[in-house]
């Protein structure tokens, strides 16, 4: 009779379990496939471009834009501290420092003559996608920091956002 007792009052605690497992199961897809690296565009087609040419002089392009803004974003927060007035810097460099901006400009087999990509790119995608993951969340301290006018915490996380673009270069770029 005890036994039976246990199993009774078992069985309210597992219905929990199960009903809350078939909740909690679409929140923890969905927040996996948030962190899912993007497919790596293997042809133009798969991108918004009409060539692979057009895609590398865009990167190419892009990044350096990327480089002059966070030069004057420096100049603006850390020599200036004026957060204020590079709060519409600040939300370019949240567009564009992301997965989504870039990734799909990095179509396979677009290194070689006239881009400065090492082929390592395609071979360690998901190593290679990590780094504007890695870039996206630097970018981001970078902003809480200025948003809060934290002088010292946004020239901390420049350094950061610095170094995160240096160690994807040295992986992936020829010099």
């Amino acid at each position: 009779m005890l036994h039976i007792l246990k199993r009774s009052w078992l069985m309210p605690s597992a219905w929990a379990l199960v009903i809350s497992a078939a909740i909690a199961t679409p929140a923890i897809a969905e927040e996996m496939a948030g962190d899912a690296v993007p497919a790596m565009p293997q042809t133009v087609e798969e991108s918004p471009f009409a060539s692979e040419r057009e895609a590398v002089i865009w990167r190419q392009d892009e990044l350096k834009e990327l480089e002059r803004l966070l030069r004057q974003l420096r100049f603006d927060i850390v020599n200036n501290q004026d957060a204020r007035g590079a709060a519409p810097r600040l939300a370019i460099l949240e567009e564009k420092t992301t997965q989504a901006h870039f990734l799909p400009a990095f179509i396979a087999g677009t290194h070689g003559r006239g881009s400065d990509a090492r082929p390592e790119i395609w071979e360690e995608w998901a190593d290679f996608a990590a780094g504007f993951s890695d870039l996206e969340q630097k970018v981001a301290t970078l902003v809480d920091a200025a948003e809060q006018e934290d002088y010292r915490a946004a020239t901390r996380a420049f350094s950061d956002v610095g170094l995160s673009c240096k160690s994807c270069h040295r992986a992936y770029r020829y010099n």
